[in-house]
């Protein structure tokens, strides 16, 4: 069977079972569970998502880390950052797709004063990367950063990923500001779902974070001084390999792989083994949610 057909099947399956009538409260807690395994397999192993991205689940763990987050059918899902493509795109959009929920990415605060043409290029570019409804549904981005925080409303939100940006919050001086606005845009009970880079336990953030990892405690102090509950706390990104003793700091690593500084030409001298030789960074994966 090919893979756009089993994709095909699995979803089809997923649809049939939520349209069925509805079982005993004790049949739902027993088939929810399932029912989302499969979206969220089939959603990974969709036939749109590049060679390249497919490469890097074996470091990412995106299903398990999206089940371990407790991503849940119908959720309205922010992205935060997502760039010009994120990986996490072509997962997160389909799945809302596909269980009714809905995908919004926080990226480029065009209300700002400092926004430019090359700005709103890059959203109009993010847009018409994911414009086929039919894959990922009807994808909106709203205005994030320190001018206009998230755009989104109070209680708006289930489930905002933050992955591997408070190495550039920290240094901006943004980590508070963001942390807040995520609390008051989530629901009560919704889910605050963080994949960082990790510096050791004890780390200096301020010596860290422009080598891209910071401490856990970093991130867990942040997002409980903004009313966050620790609510999980997972190994499934680890990498022990990971030493983070490298020239360019975690951009040395894949998939980046720099072999000079940021900025300069790459060096066709440089011994890039040892490094593939670790993978991708070792990664905190954190859960937590707001009260209420």
């Amino acid at each position: 069977m090919s893979k756009i057909k089993t994709v095909s099947v699995a979803l089809a399956l997923f649809a049939a079972a939520a349209c069925a009538a509805a079982p005993a409260p004790a049949q739902v807690e027993a088939a929810a569970p399932a029912q989302n395994d499969a979206v969220l397999q089939a959603v990974v192993d969709g036939a749109w998502r590049t060679p390249e991205e497919r490469a890097r689940d074996q470091y990412r763990h995106p299903a398990a880390s999206l089940r371990f987050w407790g991503l849940r059918p119908g959720a309205t899902i922010v992205e935060i950052e997502p760039g010009g493509g994120s990986w996490w795109t072509p997962i997160l959009a389909p799945y809302a797709q596909r269980t009714g929920g809905r995908y919004v990415a926080g990226w480029l605060d065009l209300a700002s004063p400092n926004a430019t043409d090359r700005t709103r290029t890059a959203r109009a570019a993010f847009l018409t990367e994911y414009a086929d409804a039919s894959i990922y549904g009807a994808v909106t981005a709203v205005d994030f950063g320190m001018h206009s925080g998230l755009a989104l409303g109070d209680n708006e939100a289930d489930f905002i990923l933050v992955a591997r940006a408070f190495h550039n919050w920290s240094r901006q001086g943004a980590t508070e500001r963001y942390m807040a606005e995520f609390f008051r845009t989530l629901r009560p009970g919704g889910v605050l779902a963080v994949e960082q880079h990790r510096a050791a336990p004890g780390a200096d953030v301020a010596q860290s974070a422009p080598t891209g990892y910071v401490p856990e405690s970093y991130v867990i102090e942040a997002a409980e001084r903004a009313g966050f509950v620790l609510a999980g706390r997972s190994e499934i990104n680890a990498n022990p390999r990971d030493d983070r003793d490298h020239p360019f700091g975690v951009w040395t690593l894949p998939p980046i792989r720099r072999t000079a500084p940021q900025g300069q030409p790459a060096d066709p001298t440089f011994d890039r083994a040892p490094y593939d030789a670790i993978g991708e960074s070792d990664r905190m994966t954190l859960r937590f949610v707001k009260p209420g």
